[in-house]
């Protein structure tokens, strides 16, 4: 089998070394030039092409006439997309002579679309996985080819999530590929309409609402903690983003809603009368201590 790879971050990397491992040729990878103005925090494909000997481009616009044609003249058997974050055209697919698969950090239909872990986390979800699909002119509409689940644990953050999704991708390919190989591709309906779509999020829809229930302002705080931009709040004219925090066992009725010093303790107080209790907060990247907040409340 030779194939085309789009790929990038953490399940790009990994799954690529299934397909080497599997004995698939990787003809081309095609992935992106990192962003200066985001936090890598994830592996290079890239780095992992060099390693292997194996071309790496990165174009700008995967719907090129020039990609088109580079990939046309490889004639791949599959082509498929991990990580990728461009969707790819119906004429690029359809070079791909036995099919183009896509790896998703959901299980389809379920998160659809974008950022799938983040907003399985915010939505305090309770599962989620990866599924390998057939790619189509809608985003994560395809056949499901296979999916394997991991659990979200009740502190668990996206980045944590992540790293299971990242394992539960690899154990997905690795199971499927043997069949792949034989011409056996397995293939499931994609059921859309029970499903759910999601675009993307930006670090300004980390904004808390305090007057929200504690449990919604905790699944924020997880689905977007660092590396990611962080669930944020504004003091003073003062930008705080929570770095660590738990749900408090406390009840703070008393306390108006918003960030709070109580024994020398960092709180969030929310619209429920319930807390978190933060362990780390930060401002300009830098931990800030219960006492530089409580002179900051007093001037409130």
């Amino acid at each position: 089998m030779r194939a085309v790879v789009f790929a990038y971050h953490n399940v790009g990397v990994r799954c690529l070394k299934v397909l080497l491992a599997r004995g698939v040729e990787v003809a081309l990878v095609v992935s992106h030039q990192d962003n200066p103005n985001e936090t890598i925090w994830f592996d290079s494909v890239a780095d992992t092409c060099r390693e292997h000997g194996i071309a790496c481009i990165t174009p700008d616009d995967p719907k090129s006439p020039e990609l088109h044609a580079q990939i046309k003249a490889l004639q791949p058997d599959v082509i498929f997309s991990f990580y990728y974050r461009h969707m790819l055209p119906v004429s690029l697919l359809e070079l791909a002579k036995t099919g183009a698969y896509n790896m998703h950090g959901s299980l389809l239909p379920k998160y659809r679309g974008r950022v799938p872990i983040n907003w399985a986390v915010l939505h305090g979800e309770t599962e989620t996985g990866a599924t390998l699909h057939e790619m189509a002119a809608k985003p994560d509409a395809g056949a499901i080819i296979a999916q394997t689940a991991v659990p979200i644990l009740p502190d668990d953050t996206a980045f944590e999530v992540f790293g299971k999704v990242v394992v539960a991708a690899e154990q997905t390919l690795w199971h499927v590929l043997p069949a792949m190989l034989a011409g056996h591709t397995p293939r499931l309906p994609n059921e859309i309409a029970k499903g759910s779509y999601f675009g993307g999020r930006k670090p300004e829809d980390g904004r808390i609402d305090w007057s929200q229930p504690a449990q919604a302002v905790y699944n924020l705080h997880r689905a977007v903690a660092p590396p990611y931009p962080g669930a944020w709040t504004v003091l003073q004219g003062k930008t705080f983003v929570i770095g660590q925090a738990r749900l408090s066992s406390r009840n703070t009725p008393d306390l108006p809603s918003g960030l709070a010093v109580v024994d020398n303790c960092m709180f969030g107080v929310c619209g429920d009368g319930r807390a978190l209790q933060i362990h780390q907060l930060l401002a300009d990247g830098k931990a800030v201590a219960p006492s530089e907040l409580q002179q900051l409340l007093a001037k409130a």
